[in-house]
């Protein structure tokens, strides 16, 4: 049976490395490793983070109740939306029909708790379910930012061969070879903010029904989602370090960034300890591994009603 729906707001902030990878290649740049131009940090979008919270939930939770994945590889979205008009309204069998929205609000509302209540990414990030099949839409309590690295990240292309041809010209034009190239990151530690909402995951007409377990198994993912996304171009990807901020109420204490502010990264080398980005100046050398790196978190003063949770 599903626990209750989250009572409490929070936000956290996620640590995350790469080395020798790419951690989130750009479509419209070769795929390279994504790059803010005017600082040159590297950047990994919240849908890439949330794509591997899913696969990790996909994997956790196989065919579990409640636990379906939405925007899963493959999947035809109507069809998914059908699912819940065969379960609340089966009389509906004409495609016209499907289009819109019962009139009767309490309708329409069951259908959309429906698709809430079956699929897991639904219930915590929302989604626009309009799109031929109407099964309404529904906004998600739990919201990622974009993960930005702490420091100027310098991408490398390498260039790698492949042995064996594609086809037979190619292998009495090129002797069998094939060259290509892969763009890697040498070392990068990324920053991401996360937010839960108490109100939209419990509000009675609105809310998803995100739940304490559910916020466990986010927790969960989070820190083990890396774990199962390996690949060539992700092969030294983890988790370093999850800092929640859990708030007594459902609005919350504190300010949002007021928190974030608290926690602070700083550069360490050989028993010395300096802001990141001081290190041209300083000479140090660049960072190659997560111990290269300190994370703080100022708790002095901490707004009444606020707690301070490492979760890794």
């Amino acid at each position: 049976m599903m626990s209750t729906p989250v009572t409490n707001r929070h936000e956290f902030v996620l640590y995350f490395d790469v080395a020798n990878g790419n951690p989130n290649g750009d479509p419209d740049a070769g795929n390279m490793p994504r790059l803010d131009p005017e600082t040159n940090q590297g950047l990994v979008s919240d849908v890439a983070l949330k794509r591997k919270v899913r696969n990790f939930v996909a994997l956790a939770k196989g065919d579990a109740p409640g636990h379906e994945i939405y925007m899963t590889e493959g999947a035809t979205l109507n069809n998914q939306h059908k699912k819940a008009w065969a379960a609340k309204m089966p009389e509906v069998t004409k495609d016209e029909e499907f289009k819109k929205l019962p009139k009767d609000q309490q309708k329409s509302r069951d259908l959309t708790a429906w698709m809430c209540a079956n699929f897991w990414d639904i219930r915590t990030f929302g989604a626009v379910m309009t799109t031929g099949v109407n099964a309404g839409q529904v906004r998600g309590p739990v919201q990622f930012t974009f993960a930005r690295s702490v420091e100027p990240i310098l991408p490398l292309e390498i260039s790698i061969t492949r042995m064996a041809a594609t086809t037979e010209k190619d292998a009495e034009d090129k002797g069998g070879r094939t060259m290509g190239r892969k763009h890697i990151v040498p070392y990068g530690l990324y920053r991401a903010h996360g937010f839960v909402s108490a109100p939209l995951a419990r509000h009675p007409a609105k809310g998803t029904g995100f739940s304490e377990d559910d916020l466990e198994l986010l927790w969960q993912a989070l820190t083990q989602m890396f774990d199962h996304d390996r690949s060539a171009a992700r092969g030294e990807m983890a988790t370093r370090k999850l800092i929640v901020f859990r708030h007594d109420s459902a609005l919350g204490n504190a300010q949002a960034q007021s928190l974030f502010d608290r926690v602070k990264t700083w550069r360490v080398h050989e028993g010395s300890t300096q802001a990141v980005g001081a290190r041209a100046t300083d000479n140090w050398p660049p960072a190659r591994h997560w111990s290269d790196y300190a994370v703080t978190i100022d708790r002095e003063g901490l707004p009444g009603g606020v707690e301070v949770i490492e979760r890794f």
